[in-house]
């Protein structure tokens, strides 16, 4: 389906740029035919080409010019050894006017070397900011004038086609016609020779340009990868490096503060694009207001937090796009940069080669020498909230070391109702997906098998990580028909989806991503579910005994007559898992597993959570245009 999209869209640009070259085409031949001046027609087909770029509009005038040039020329090459060729070049006049074709060509040469210089600034421009290239600007002003030049010469060399294939000698050889072409020539000649200096002028600069960016980029990483006696230093090269104004806004008095402020503490450098969620935001202010209850009495305050917003600087900045900064800027009780601007293009290329950003918000932990002491807390944050605290790498790995594959830890204490029926060591059905037919006949089965089985059995939905839209209806369905416990805020189901990505993106970026480790095998299950339907999970109490996929769960449940007899001397759990796994061992199913670089460094390979065999990778595009997706380019 893409690719016939693809193809179709391909097939009317095509055409809509074939019937431009040919109206371009026609007004070339109109002019010749008629006598029209140059200019008159050059600003015509100007006109056509309104919404088109500087460079587009010499290429496709050529492309015009070349149906005409293309006739014309093929006559003149072959007449000599064709001998019906011939006979028409000699009624054409062409073996008496091959001179003349001489200071033809030489303009067309010239006007093609007119268009690569157009379309050489215009890569110039496009790559780099006519800001900080201070000559780029003027060459850009060189540029109308080399399009008018260039597409008047391919109107004058129309004319003189059509005059030489003519039967007319007396007006083949008018001084006017002779006249215009080579004032066309002389004209384009002497704005190439200018336009080129200019454009000399503008590589030198980029690639002094160049030069300093790359010993910029050098020294910020020398920065900080030198021991320091303070954090200053470093917070100044990630922020602003001089101190002509005040870089900070405190986010409590909202008054603008020195770096210098930040001296000696440890501080979390928040890190994202203007479009930062607000239940991300709700998240980060509860956390940060939490730690600060960490802090003993003789360090009250030495942990500050930082945002540094990165836009993309090739994009115009609007009053929009200042408003929506400022009502961001303004939410939050943390240290905020002044104003984007102020963060070099060095910076946001290190922050996304070295600290792995891709749009989505990272928090990199510095202690009060500069040191990086965690390159993205934000994970552990999403998975333990302030018990995390410091927030350091150390202290990351000290809390995996504690944990096992509980459901406390899927979902955490966010949920009282949850950890109370864990208390109780009820029987608890996780399940997901957004399939409301599977959900009515997945929840149906599995209550009447617990009524008949006479176990206690909860059943709480958790969606899926994307198509918020379709979850919520299944939300409002599933409690319109009492079919389980739901979350009824979206935020929670968003919450369960992050954290879950956040343990495989944590277990990574510690380099313990280990594939045999039973807790990385469990993440990588369950997200590769979010992928394929309906799937359910059984704990008892915390422990989880089993999960699957819909195709298999559900018949599991279908079948109860087949391995009822084994609930009484098995338990419930044992005998629903080893019924399961017969199905699950007949089905073969493929494990599918997105990972979005967003967010954060993916591993050049994975294994498959179900066979240990090396997945295959594919990459995909995909939007399910909820309104909170993240639009800043990467």
């Amino acid at each position: 389906m893409a690719d016939e999209t693809f193809r179709d869209e391909m097939t009317t640009m095509l055409n809509e740029l074939s019937y431009t070259i040919s109206r371009i085409s026609a007004q070339l031949s109109e002019k010749a035919l008629t006598g029209d001046e140059a200019h008159e027609t050059t600003l015509s087909i100007l006109e056509m080409l309104t919404h088109f770029s500087w460079y587009a509009k010499p290429v496709l005038t050529l492309a015009a010019f070349a149906f005409n040039y293309g006739n014309f020329w093929l006559l003149n090459q072959v007449y000599s050894s064709n001998q019906l060729a011939m006979s028409m070049a000699i009624l054409k006049q062409l073996p008496t006017l091959r001179s003349r074709l001489n200071q033809l060509n030489s303009l067309i040469l010239t006007m093609l070397e007119a268009t690569g210089f157009v379309g050489e600034l215009e890569v110039l421009s496009s790559a780099f900011f006519s800001s900080e290239v201070s000559k780029l600007s003027t060459a850009m002003a060189e540029v109308p004038d080399v399009v008018y030049w260039t597409i008047r010469s391919a109107v004058s060399c129309a004319s003189q086609i059509t005059n030489l294939t003519s039967f007319s000698y007396e007006y083949i050889t008018s001084a006017t016609k002779a006249w215009e072409l080579s004032m066309s020539a002389h004209k384009l000649n002497s704005i190439n020779e200018n336009f080129q200096k200019a454009i000399i002028k503008c590589l030198r600069l980029v690639s002094a340009e160049t030069e300093w960016h790359d010993e910029a980029y050098q020294t910020l990483q020398n920065h900080l990868e030198v021991m320091h006696n303070d954090n200053v230093k470093i917070l100044e090269a990630l922020i602003y490096p001089k101190d002509d104004i005040l870089p900070l806004v405190d986010g409590i008095t909202k008054k603008r503060v020195n770096i210098e402020v930040l001296k000696g503490k440890n501080v979390w450098l928040l890190i994202s694009g203007l479009d930062i969620l607000q239940h991300e935001l709700s998240n980060l202010k509860q956390i940060h207001s939490e730690s600060k209850l960490h802090e003993t009495t003789n360090e009250i305050h030495q942990h500050e937090m930082v945002w540094i917003p990165l836009v993309d600087r090739s994009v115009q900045w609007t009053k929009q796009k200042q408003k929506q900064f400022e009502g961001q800027q303004y939410k939050m009780p943390w240290f905020t940069v002044l104003h984007p601007c102020l963060i070099s293009k060095v910076v946001i290329q290190f922050v996304k080669e070295k600290w792995h950003f891709r749009n989505k918000p990272i928090l990199v932990v510095l202690d009060p020498q500069g040191k990086v002491v965690c390159p993205n807390a934000i994970h552990m944050m999403w998975i333990w909230g302030s018990i995390a605290f410091p927030f350091t790498t150390l202290r990351e790995g000290a809390l995996w070391k504690e944990e096992t594959w509980t459901l406390e830890l899927l979902v955490s204490d966010k949920d009282q109702t949850i950890l109370d029926w864990i208390g109780d060591g009820k029987y608890i059905f996780l399940y997901g997906g957004d399939d409301i037919e599977w959900i009515r006949k997945f929840t149906a089965a599995a209550r009447l098998v617990a009524q008949t089985a006479r176990i206690p059995l909860e059943m709480v939905y958790v969606g899926k990580s994307s198509n918020q839209e379709k979850v919520q209806r299944a939300v409002t369905t599933i409690n319109d028909e009492r079919l389980s416990y739901t979350w009824q805020d979206l935020t929670m189901v968003r919450l369960f989806w992050t954290r879950l990505t956040s343990m495989l993106f944590s277990k990574i970026q510690l380099g313990k991503a280990d594939e045999h480790n039973p807790i990385m095998q469990q993440i990588k299950r369950l997200l590769s579910f979010d992928n394929a339907g309906g799937w359910a999970m059984l704990s008892r109490g915390s422990s989880i005994m089993m999960n699957g996929h819909g195709t298999t769960v559900l018949p599991t449940l279908l079948e109860y007559d087949l391995w009822k007899e084994n609930v009484v001397t098995k338990g419930y759990d044992v005998a629903f898992k080893e019924h399961h796994d017969k199905i699950q061992d007949l089905r073969h199913l493929c494990c599918r597993l997105d990972l979005q670089r967003k967010e954060g460094e993916i591993p050049a390979s994975m294994r498959c959570p179900e066979c240990q065999s090396l997945m295959e990778e594919l990459t995909s595009f995909f939007c399910c245009h909820d309104e909170e997706a993240a639009s800043i380019s990467e």
